[in-house]
């Protein structure tokens, strides 16, 4: 009447292996739900990131802001053009007569070398090569082939002005500036229509004010010269 227990244990082992089958498989669908969900936010993240990232040079700009082709052509040829206009304005020392035209060189220097400055950081800033004389630049003086930096003067303008003395100094260094100055505030112009740094098209505006006035004042030395 009463199963024996060998009939009974198969039984019970039966039900047991089926039981720890049914956990496993659910074990393993809860598993694998894990897996997926917790790979979903790894990948919205990922998303999230990349998204960041392709924005972040508009959000990051470059020390001196963002900038473009006409920001990095503006520097490049404004360092050797200011370089000459130094270079000018230290000739006339021991050569100048006139005290206007002193004090004209001196403010030039002292306006334009921290300029310079600047425009080299800017460069090195935004990864661009700077340029460290005017001499060293095909092209840049007129009549050296090439295109040509407005207002630059060419080798014999400057050993004509190195030459002169006195009243001839003046009178040189006067007209020769004028039209340095009128380059410089063409490429200034330039920069502020095309440029996109603020910096660089402050500096642009700073240079069109400041030697705007400087070629009123050297039109009234030549005047009364």
């Amino acid at each position: 009447m009463f199963a024996s227990p060998r009939s009974s244990a198969p039984r019970h082992a039966l039900a047991a292996a089926g039981t720890a089958a049914v956990l496993a498989l659910t074990l393993a669908a809860c598993g694998s739900g894990d897996s997926k969900d917790s790979s979903m936010p790894g990948m919205r993240h990922g998303s999230g990131s990349a998204a960041g990232s392709s924005s972040s040079p508009s959000s990051s700009p470059s020390p001196s802001g963002r900038f473009n082709g006409a920001d990095v052509t503006f520097a490049q040829q404004m360092i050797p053009h200011h370089q000459q206009a130094v270079e000018m304005a230290e000739l006339a020392d021991g050569r100048a007569s006139d005290q206007d035209v002193k004090d004209l060189a001196a403010a030039i220097e002292r306006a334009q070398d921290p300029e310079i400055s600047t425009m080299r950081g800017w460069l090195k800033s935004w990864g661009r090569p700077g340029s460290s004389t005017a001499s060293g630049m095909p092209g840049m003086h007129h009549g050296a082939g090439g295109t040509d930096m407005a207002g630059m003067m060419s080798d014999a303008h400057m050993k004509e002005l190195k030459a002169a003395r006195g009243t001839a100094f003046d009178k040189m260094f006067a007209q020769m500036m004028i039209d340095h100055h009128e380059g410089a505030i063409t490429m200034a112009e330039d920069e502020q229509k095309s440029g996109r740094s603020a910096d660089a098209k402050k500096l642009a505006g700073t240079v069109i004010t400041n030697q705007t006035a400087e070629i009123t004042k050297m039109n009234r030395i030549l005047g009364r010269l």
